[in-house]
């Protein structure tokens, strides 16, 4: 079976001081509640995004946050800091408790007789994480003790992580886990969570808890065959089912005969294949698959169709099952998902995911998947992936929450993924990219949809030509109807370590090559409480773009942040509680053309902002901005005539269209001016010459050029021969600077300067003749300045 390729070469730079002092005591930014043992966390209000009328999956809990609940522990938060404990907490609040006694007691709003808590305990100064157990007592009485730990969390380092606590970049905290109480409790009734010792964990950080009603065990159907009864399986755990389980679903194939998985815990060390055959259990609370091979660190759990390579699988049904795996590190080779391979016409039903890899990546050629009334919790990379060529497939109706990727994503990788829709799913704090993506995709669908709490490097919900074989070449890119209508994102989109500026709650990009094959319709949804942007376009360029009835409430920084030429139209588009006074950064001018239709307010401004600096955030909760933070801009009439526009002073190539005479691999001459010195274009090896040429969208006096490499030691010093010449036409060039050795040393910031005369150009074209660091051209940043 062929692994799937590495992804995400990401960068990451958090002190090991603070990874240090977070394990040692498990909390950040803490206020100790005092008083009364029946006093109140009295957490910020915060939207949340469970139970919202319409939208997101439809669950069978009712959620508590535990900064709203009775206790006598300490606040945590708000903080949307990466790295901060509650900067990962739903709402980014939650309590910590440190002492033995010390509880949080939440009153029930509806009968429940299971509750599932997310938590997180310090790491242990191995990296191997630490247990512990904490009380479960109902009306001040003591029910059980619940184990807890933390060898599924913290994470460090650089991407793809490791978990040496000595590293950077702690981060990856909660957890979560679940218990049922034995009996079902009525409405009204206190349960809490009460730390008895400190001797195992100094604290525990709880979240929140989901109290649901637990349905009975479903029988098996007749005729069905049985694992345990048919096949032997071991119901205990003690021993490897995984033979038993082969078996019984080649038999199910064989005979037409379902395949019942009955109540307990079976040890599954390997992939069970499954092709024309239904796998189900008596419901995911009772039918748990859980295991890891004990020498082969490679395979664990799984149920898998055959690859796409070995002709995959077809009409398999999965439902009512838990698949808890034992994933504490990601590797990204290793097949360790929850559910893989390639499956059409097949169906996952009411399936919990948890501790696994992936909750389901799906390697096509592949057409007709659903995934649907499932729980995908608490995984290392992403909750969903349709990737190389998944067609006509759905994610419907289904829970995810604490991934370490894109929550859930669609990949097509070299193959058209086509007229697939992610629908009526809540997606909650990916701790690494995007809530939900589709990179490249031909008429896709992501509407009805809850999108919440994005940590860092990514956004809400994003669409984009980014990422290894994407590209119109091979039908691969963004075409056709893209449609987005009636999602609800809140606090989504957070800051990039990469580019070390935030990334907008709706995001779009052109990195590989601009979108412009496509019609994206982004309707009737509400942006609230974004962290920094609302809506962002960077890289390349986004064109079609169209938003309409659009609810902005609350963004931490601009409405509208446009680093990369596009069009968009805008109507009955409106913004309030925007941090920045001006709502719109552009640095691009006329390159993004702006259509207005009516109802529009709050958003638009012009000129823009183009300031070259970036804005901290103004956080805010409920829309409304934090003490201190800039009123409301007045809502515009219509656009004035335009006048001259003031003298730029920023960095004109930023975001600006670019060209190249080649490139390598993903290192386009658009990283040359994407704002992050760490992405760089590297032209194809031993054929100098090579030029990157860059368009500022209009004739300027340009005075000054900065070449930048990345700044990393690792880049050795190294002297490029470099020209400039400009146009005003990009048809006829005049030498602005002759040919010249420039040297680059990382330990002076690994950039170059080069001063022009001021004559005005559109076109700015640097040719390289030489490299005496490599066979080739290499540029990270272009800036160009008229002073």
């Amino acid at each position: 079976m062929t692994s799937p390729p590495g992804r995400r070469l990401l960068r990451r730079s958090l002190s090991a001081s603070l990874s240090l002092a977070l394990a040692a005591v498990g909390t950040a930014a803490a206020v100790v509640m005092a008083g009364a043992p029946s006093a109140q966390a009295a957490g910020v209000p915060a939207p949340s995004p469970v139970g919202i009328p319409g939208r997101g999956a439809t669950v069978p809990f009712t959620e508590q946050e535990a900064e709203y609940a009775a206790t006598n522990g300490a606040l945590i938060g708000p903080d949307r800091l990466y790295g901060s404990l509650p900067s990962e907490a739903s709402g980014r609040q939650a309590v910590t408790l440190d002492s033995a006694g010390e509880y949080v007691e939440f009153t029930l709003t509806a009968p429940a007789n299971a509750m599932t808590f997310r938590y997180s305990l310090p790491d242990n100064s191995a990296g191997t994480g630490r247990d512990a157990s904490i009380d479960v007592r109902v009306n001040g009485s003591s029910l059980k003790s619940v184990p807890v730990t933390s060898k599924y969390g913290w994470y460090y380092g650089g991407y793809p992580f490791n978990n040496n606590p000595g590293d950077t970049n702690p981060h990856h905290f909660y957890d979560e886990t679940r218990t049922m109480f034995g009996s079902t409790l009525a409405a009204g009734t206190k349960v809490r969570l009460q730390v008895t010792s400190t001797a195992a964990s100094p604290s525990f950080t709880i979240d929140l808890a989901d109290f649901e009603q637990v349905g009975a065990p479903v029988g098996k159907p007749s005729g069905a065959l049985d694992v345990v009864g048919d096949f032997g399986a071991d119901p205990t755990g003690n021993t490897d089912s995984t033979a038993k389980f082969q078996a019984a679903v080649g038999a199910g194939r064989t005979q037409g005969k379902e395949v019942y998985i009955p109540q307990g815990t079976f040890q599954v060390n390997d992939h069970i294949v499954v092709d024309k055959v239904t796998l189900r259990g008596a419901g995911p609370w009772y039918s748990v698959l859980t295991g890891r091979h004990p020498t082969d660190r490679s395979k664990a759990v799984g149920v898998y169709g055959k690859y796409a390579a070995q002709g995959g699988s077809s009409n398999v049904t999965l439902k009512d099952f838990a698949i808890i795996g034992d994933i504490r590190e990601r590797v990204d080779n290793d097949q360790v998902n929850a559910i893989g391979g390639a499956m059409s016409n097949s169906v996952v039903d009411n399936v919990w995911m948890q501790h696994t890899k992936c909750g389901a990546w799906m390697d096509g050629p592949m057409d007709n998947f659903t995934i649907r009334n499932s729980r995908i919790l608490d995984q290392t990379a992403d909750g969903v992936n349709f990737h190389y060529g998944v067609t006509n497939s759905t994610v419907t109706n289904t829970f995810v929450r604490n991934t370490g990727d894109d929550g859930l994503a669609m990949w097509a990788e070299n193959i058209p993924n086509v007229k697939n829709k992610f629908t009526f799913n809540t997606v909650i704090l990916p701790i690494l990219a995007n809530n939900i993506v589709t990179y490249g995709g031909k008429d896709i669908t992501i509407s009805d949809n809850v999108m919440s709490d994005t940590i860092t490097n990514g956004g809400g919900l994003h669409i984009a030509n980014r990422y290894p074989g994407v590209n119109s070449g091979q039908g691969t890119a963004v075409s056709g109807t893209h449609t987005a209508a009636r999602n609800t994102l809140i606090r989504t989109g957070n800051n990039d370590f990469n580019w070390r500026f935030g990334v907008g709650a709706i995001w779009f990009s052109g990195l590989n090559e601009p979108i412009s094959n496509a019609t994206i319709n982004i309707t009737d949804s509400e942006i609230l409480d974004s962290s920094y942007a609302a809506i962002h376009l960077i890289e390349g360029a986004s064109n079609g773009l169209h938003f309409d009835n659009i609810k902005i409430d609350g963004a931490g920084t601009y409405a509208l942040q446009i680093q990369s030429p596009g069009t968009a139209s805008f109507n009955k588009v409106v913004a309030t509680h925007i941090a920045q006074s001006n709502p719109i950064h552009n640095c691009v001018g006329s390159g993004f053309q702006i259509t207005q239709g009516t109802g529009n307010s709050g958003w638009y401004a012009n000129p823009p902002a183009c300031t070259g600096v970036w804005p901290d955030p103004v956080w805010t909760n409920g829309g409304v901005p934090g003490s201190g933070g800039p009123t409301d801009p007045p809502d515009p009439t219509d656009p004035p005539d335009p006048t001259d526009p003031p003298e730029e002073t920023g960095n004109l190539a930023q975001g600006r269209t670019v060209t190249e005479t080649s490139h390598v691999d993903v290192y386009g001459a658009a990283n040359a001016v994407d704002g992050n010195a760490n992405s760089y274009w590297e032209s194809r090896n031993n054929a100098f010459p090579q030029s990157v040429t860059v368009d500022l969208g209009a004739a300027k006096a340009v005075k000054r050029l900065v070449l930048k490499l990345p700044p990393a030691a690792a880049w050795a010093t190294r002297t490029q021969t470099v020209g400039v010449t400009g146009s005003t036409d990009n048809s006829t060039y005049n030498s602005l600077k002759a040919s010249a050795g420039y040297t680059f040393n990382p330990s002076s910031g690994n950039t170059a300067t080069i001063t022009l005369p001021g004559t005005s150009t559109r076109y700015v074209r640097l040719t390289f003749t030489g490299n005496t660091g490599w066979p080739a051209a290499q540029l990270s940043e272009l800036e160009a300045y008229t002073s």
